[in-house]
């Protein structure tokens, strides 16, 4: 058959296979260069097939990739497996989470859909399809850490919040409603968390309610954002107190420039105010004093400076602020401030510390001083508070006195040994008479006499104390030969009572003999005084480690704890019913004290009412006689 004889039939057949071949050649196209990744895995899990789009996901080459076991290219093995016996039982995936392993060694996040060929019920191979959504999943992470950073901003807010008591409230202009938060409840004591404004304004204090209209009226008409603040009273009507609120916020106006919401906080400083009223009080009262008031750091550097301080040193608060308080010390003494800054770090307070500092001027001028440590609520000292007080014309005063006792005290020693001399001139001659008369009035001569003698020897001592002039002079002394001698001047004085001695005959002191003498003398005369029923009284001692214990025990009527305190004061003297009677300055305990000080030791006292009272000291004493 001719060319041109072929059966139409057979042309329309060739033109459908052209078609069809066209077809399937754009199909293959399509699926090889498709944009969606596609491969094929066997039963046995080997990747028989993938697109182009399948190995430009991964970074890898066909050679690389087909052939492979799937299970190399997925983080999870358990997921692969899972996704294969799922395919094996017929079963259909529809985006099926898993992670994928790329070449250069990163991760991509797809979703897998995917399904298997079979003939004759044999599986043949999977039809899967990959969508990567590592970029949605990267989002989400962000967008996670984003609302874990929140949370955590939220929840480090709230404690802030919690912390420092700060309330906080949102006035909705639109529906006229302020919405108060817990703490802003607790604050105004009320227990609605919405409110009306007018409900809000009934609380304020009647005297601050026109100021604080006029600022509302304000933050309307003002058509910017901005931030306000204000101050005012609050009543408080359940419990009936007042409180002062500290209000802070910003108002937000709408595209209308329409006032939309305020946003504030409010806080309770109620114990501020307080504590700033206290504070104006206390600098009224600091700045009105007649006594020199300055506040120093524990270093030293002077922090304040009230209107007496410059009176008295001549410096103005400019000049002496944060400047050194060792240029008022006169350079005798300049040691003398680090003495009072170690005893005031470690808490101790110094009362009347009398001690001399330098004016501006170049004057010195004597000075009572009083330290006390600054501390803060912890109870942490972060600072010192001095009070001095000019006592110039005092201690020139005290000086003439003490010129005039100790003037006077030594013309009247001279008459006096003189008085005492005769007198036991003539109690020779009345013992020698047997004139037993003469002999009791030559006694009671010689008992006052001596009382004038120890009452002279006691102001000249009070006047070389005040002076700074007490001096000693150390040396070894037999204690109970010591004790004899005390026993014997006292012997006019001792009547009803047993003088015993309990220490060793061997026991040697270093001290001055006549100072501490006087000691002893003084609290044997005190110990017979008040102890009028009488008695023993024991003069004692006993070693304490290197020091010996020296005593003075009685029977008496005892001291009062409060009392006790005093003893050592000048001039103190116990007021009881049972001391009225007794005569004396009250100088002698003070004058005990002062010489056991140069002596560096301390007087002590332990004592029972009704039962008795001991003085004590500790000196040094020769060891091994």
């Amino acid at each position: 058959m001719e060319p041109s004889q072929t059966p139409k039939y057979i042309t329309t057949l060739e033109k459908e296979n052209e078609e069809l071949k066209d077809r399937v050649a754009q199909l293959s196209d399509f699926i090889e260069h498709g944009a969606v990744p596609l491969h094929w895995v066997n039963a046995d899990g080997i990747i028989i097939w993938a697109n182009q789009a399948e190995l430009n996901l991964l970074g890898y080459r066909m050679d690389e990739y087909l052939g492979k076991s799937i299970t190399d290219f997925h983080y999870d093995a358990d997921i692969i497996q899972e996704i294969l016996k799922s395919l094996l039982n017929h079963e259909t995936l529809n985006d099926y989470p898993a992670i994928l392993k790329c070449k250069d060694g990163s991760l991509k996040y797809v979703v897998i859909s995917s399904n298997g060929l079979f003939k004759n019920g044999e599986f043949i191979h999977s039809r899967c399809f990959t969508k990567d959504i590592t970029a949605l999943v990267k989002e989400e992470e962000r967008k996670n850490k984003l609302m874990l950073l929140l949370k955590k901003s939220e929840e480090r807010l709230r404690l802030a919040i919690e912390a420092t008591e700060l309330g906080t409230w949102d006035w909705d202009m639109e529906v006229g409603k302020i919405y108060l938060s817990a703490e802003t409840r607790s604050i105004l004591n009320l227990e609605d968390d919405i409110l009306d404004p007018d409900h809000i304004l009934e609380l304020v204090h009647p005297a601050d309610r026109g100021e604080i209209n006029l600022k509302i009226e304000k933050l309307k008409d003002d058509k910017s954002e901005r931030p306000f603040n204000f101050i005012c009273r609050i009543i408080r009507k359940k419990l009936k107190t007042t409180c002062w609120i500290k209000v802070q916020g910003s108002t937000h106006f709408n595209a209308e420039q329409q006032l939309q919401r305020i946003i504030g906080s409010v806080l309770d400083i109620t114990g501020l105010k307080v504590a700033e009223t206290k504070n104006n009080e206390l600098v009224a009262i600091v700045n009105s004093s007649n006594d020199a008031i300055i506040g120093k750091s524990l270093d030293g550097i002077i922090t304040s400076w009230n209107n007496a301080a410059q009176e008295l040193f001549g410096f103005t608060a400019a000049e002496m602020i944060g400047q050194s308080n060792i240029q008022l010390l006169p350079n005798e003494l300049k040691d003398e401030e680090d003495y009072i800054l170690m005893r005031l770090r470690n808490g101790e307070s110094l009362k009347h510390f009398e001690t001399k500092r330098l004016t501006k001027s170049g004057k010195i001028v004597d000075v009572s001083l009083t330290f006390s440590p600054i501390r803060n609520n912890q109870g942490t000292i972060v600072g010192i508070s001095k009070i001095a007080r000019d006592i110039t014309d005092k201690k020139l005063e005290e000086r003439r006195k003490n010129d005039f006792i100790s003037m006077v005290s030594h013309e009247l020693k001279t008459p006096l040994t003189s008085v005492l001399l005769f007198t036991q001139i003539l109690q020779q001659k009345f013992n020698d008479n047997n004139d037993d008369m003469g002999l009791q009035m030559t006694a009671k001569i010689e008992n006052q006499t001596k009382k004038m003698t120890s009452l002279i020897r006691d102001f000249l001592s009070l006047a070389r104390i005040e002076e700074g002039k007490l001096q000693v002079v150390i040396e070894p002394i037999s204690l109970l030969t010591l004790f004899e001698e005390i026993k014997n001047e006292a012997e006019l004085l001792i009547k009803k009572h047993h003088v015993r001695f309990q220490c060793e005959s061997n026991i040697t002191i270093m001290a001055d003999r006549d100072k501490i003498g006087q000691v002893f003398m003084n609290l044997l005369s005190n110990a017979i005084k008040y102890s009028p029923d009488g008695g023993t009284i024991t003069l004692g001692c006993e070693e304490v480690g290197d020091k010996i214990k020296l005593y003075v025990q009685d029977e008496g009527i005892g001291i009062d704890l409060a009392d006790q305190k005093k003893l050592f004061n000048r001039f103190y003297r116990v007021d009881s019913e049972q001391t009225n009677h007794i005569a004396g300055f009250g100088i002698g305990l003070y004058i005990v004290s002062e010489i056991l000080r140069v002596h560096e030791s301390t007087i002590q006292v332990e004592s029972e009412k009704g039962i008795g009272t001991t003085f004590y000291f500790f000196l040094d004493f020769v060891q091994g006689n």
